[in-house]
């Protein structure tokens, strides 16, 4: 059997990936691995809290670790932290690491080749499907994902703390991929066949952050898409997600 360690981001995209690995019966996926801000406490990119993720891992029944990058990342930091995490696994027997991705080829070849360079394979669940598929597959399973960060060249602050389902995707404009493959928008998984209880959530502070704070370094696999949209990229949308029964 592999050993596999999952690399979560806590989006759709990850939820779904982790949900085909886990039906797996030759991959016994050994723990999750989320990059996460230490200046802010906040899952890389989606600006999730800490705290979610791991209510996450709980539901799911698998332990979350967590590599923590500076607020300047860079491709070197990431790289050097992530190699030593996965080191270290590989020395308990772990000899591959999944991600989410879809359709990505420059993304799946990086991670690729930083995992051969560590005598690691790579995992990608979902690769070359269909989105619009995915899509719908993601919402009949009884997955719940809601809206907690888009890009400003592709959606709005109205999307912020929308859940994910038939009716969002339909109203995507062309341009936009129907599962934010590009980085349009990220999400938080709430609820699904992975977790053991849907976790409550609501929707806090929505608030704008420019480019140039958000992505300061150039730390891959964080990227900005050339707009299909013809619109420039000059910042993202957060939503602060939080726990229900949080005052």
């Amino acid at each position: 059997m592999t050993k596999v360690v999952f690399c979560w981001s806590g989006g759709k995209d990850s939820a779904m990936a982790l949900h085909k690995l886990l039906q797996d019966p030759s991959c016994d996926v050994v723990t999750l691995l989320t990059t996460c801000n230490e200046e802010f406490g906040r899952v890389s990119m989606h600006g999730v809290r800490l705290a979610l993720a791991q209510r996450q891992a709980r539901s799911i029944g698998l332990p979350l670790e967590t590599i923590f990058l500076s607020r300047r990342s860079s491709n070197d930091e990431y790289r050097q932290k992530m190699e030593a995490c996965l080191v270290a696994h590989k020395e308990r027997g772990v000899t591959a690491a999944a991600f989410g991705d879809i359709f990505l080829e420059d993304l799946k070849q990086w991670r690729e080749e930083n995992l051969a360079s560590i005598g690691l394979r790579g995992i990608f669940p979902l690769w070359k499907r269909d989105t619009r598929e995915l899509a719908a597959e993601f919402i009949a399973a009884g997955f719940r994902s809601m809206i907690c960060c888009v890009n400003d060249a592709y959606l709005d602050e109205s999307a912020l703390g929308v859940t994910i389902d038939r009716a969002f995707i339909d109203a995507l404009p062309a341009y936009v991929d129907p599962c934010g493959e590009y980085g349009e928008f990220h999400s938080f998984a709430y609820a699904g066949p992975i977790f053991k209880q849907p976790l409550g959530v609501r929707v806090g502070e929505k608030v704008y952050r420019p480019l140039e704070i958000t992505q300061p370094g150039s730390a891959h696999p964080i990227r900005v898409p050339s707009p299909a949209s013809g619109r420039e990229t000059k910042g993202f949308w957060y939503c602060d997600l939080l726990d229900e029964n949080d005052s």
